[in-house]
């Protein structure tokens, strides 16, 4: 069989398609989803493929792309999964006491921290790498008054730390119920052990009762690999490093080229 026809016969079966935001949905240069990519979403849904968001970001920073509907989130990477109606699929925090260890280790090595519950977000400082890792989602920092005590009463789902590869050790010294997961080589997603997006892609399919050969997923960064390992069908970007497109089944052309729409066209899905 041609390998275009058994890509095809394989996309029969997709039901479900799991999407990464920047670098994947959204350019991280412009900053904002093209009408070509939100109009492949609105079509895909209305053949019928449940759409999914997979994300770093918390819940309140995941954006909303006018006339695209949804069917669930994963956020946190894949520590807290919930519906287009808000019913919790899945949720799993950092323990308290590993969270304030992060901490005081990324003060150590002289690196603020920025701690995400799911209704907000603290920090108790910002060097250059966090202002700049938060600026490519157009969003800024405030120091907070209430940092510690939001660590202490708070579910902290994600902390993000600016730091480098050489410093991830350093950083998790003492640490047993966390783990690290990056997508930008100057700063880091920590998460709850035993989480990562293909936690969260086996939460969701559950949830709809479906199975990894009935998803394909799409990503560009390092935290993407577990997903793209998960699915029946992983797509790396374009724009990824070689390690992301080692990990994927496929590779479509970079989110600039509008590759996520490329891909589908191919197959004559769109």
């Amino acid at each position: 069989m041609d390998p275009g026809d058994k890509l095809a016969n394989a996309m029969r079966e997709i039901q479900i398609a799991f999407f990464d935001i920047d670098g994947t949905l959204v350019d991280m240069d412009w900053k904002k989803m093209t009408e070509t990519m939100r109009q492949t979403l609105i079509t895909l849904h209305e053949k019928g493929i449940l759409l999914v968001i997979a994300t770093g970001r918390p819940p309140f920073r995941v954006p909303v792309f006018e006339g695209v509907s949804f069917d669930a989130y994963m956020t946190f990477n894949g520590s807290y999964c919930y519906d287009s109606r808000g019913i919790l699929i899945h949720s799993h925090a950092i323990p308290s006491a590993d969270a304030e260890k992060i901490v005081r280790n990324a003060a150590r090595i002289h690196h603020p921290c920025v701690a995400a519950g799911r209704d907000r977000l603290v920090c108790n400082g910002a060097d250059q790498n966090l202002i700049d890792y938060f600026a490519i989602s157009k969003q800024t920092l405030k120091k907070s008054d209430d940092f510690d005590s939001f660590l202490e009463k708070e579910e902290v789902y994600q902390i993000m730390c600016g730091c480098v590869r050489e410093e991830y050790d350093s950083v998790l010294k003492g640490v047993k119920g966390a783990e690290i997961t990056a997508w930008w080589p100057r700063a880091v997603d920590i998460i709850p052990k035993g989480s990562g997006k293909n936690i969260g892609v086996e939460k969701i399919l559950s949830f709809f009762h479906l199975s990894r050969d009935q998803a394909i997923a799409f990503g560009d960064g390092g935290n993407d690999i577990p997903m793209l390992k998960s699915v029946g069908m992983g797509v790396a970007m374009g724009n990824s490093t070689d390690e992301v497109r080692n990990a994927a089944s496929y590779v479509c052309p970079s989110v600039k080229e509008e590759g996520i729409t490329q891909f589908f066209r191919e197959l004559n899905i769109l």
